[in-house]
């Protein structure tokens, strides 16, 4: 089947079409929304909602751009939801990561990163995923989670912070 059947098929409610979508898609997106709230039961939960929301839009994909990229954005959203929703978006003081030897954030294998991260938090986790690994701009960002764009800068600007951006390639995200 075709990308554009699945997406007509999808847009009429055909289930094998939604399960052969969701399959196809539901491994990467749990991985996005996991990276947002480091918790599996609400990645989970997120995975729901944001499936929900693509069968319920994918008739409202126009073909500009990737299919791929347009439900990893539904994602992006659905988690920021759920972090704006708790109240925890807030840009505070940056917890556990300050302090971290420079040579050890440079050795840590990618599990060991992923810990590190998901400590961070919910703020500064987000503006991470957004900048690093989403690859919005600092002015999406802020718009995104409605700060200003020097707040969206400024988690960035810490030192631990910044080693862990320059690790972050080594990640398979």
């Amino acid at each position: 089947m075709t990308e554009e059947e699945l997406i007509r098929r999808c847009s009429r409610n055909d289930r094998t079409a939604q399960q052969k979508l969701y399959e196809k898609y539901a491994p990467k997106m749990y991985g996005v929304c996991f990276r947002y709230v480091c918790h599996r039961e609400i990645a989970q939960d997120l995975l729901h909602d944001g499936f929900i929301t693509v069968f319920s839009k994918i008739g409202d994909f126009r073909g500009e751009g990737s299919l791929e990229g347009w439900i990893r954005r539904i994602f992006v959203n659905t988690a920021l939801g759920y972090l704006r929703k708790k109240n925890v978006l807030q840009i505070d003081a940056l917890r556990q990561v300050e302090g971290t030897e420079a040579s050890a954030v440079e050795r840590m294998e990618t599990a060991e990163l992923l810990r590190c991260i998901g400590k961070l938090p919910d703020g500064y986790r987000a503006v991470l995923n957004l900048f690093a690994v989403e690859g919005y701009s600092h002015r999406e960002i802020a718009e995104m989670l409605g700060v200003s764009e020097g707040t969206s800068v400024s988690p960035l600007m810490i030192p631990s912070m910044r080693r862990l951006m320059t690790s972050l390639p080594l990640m398979k995200v």
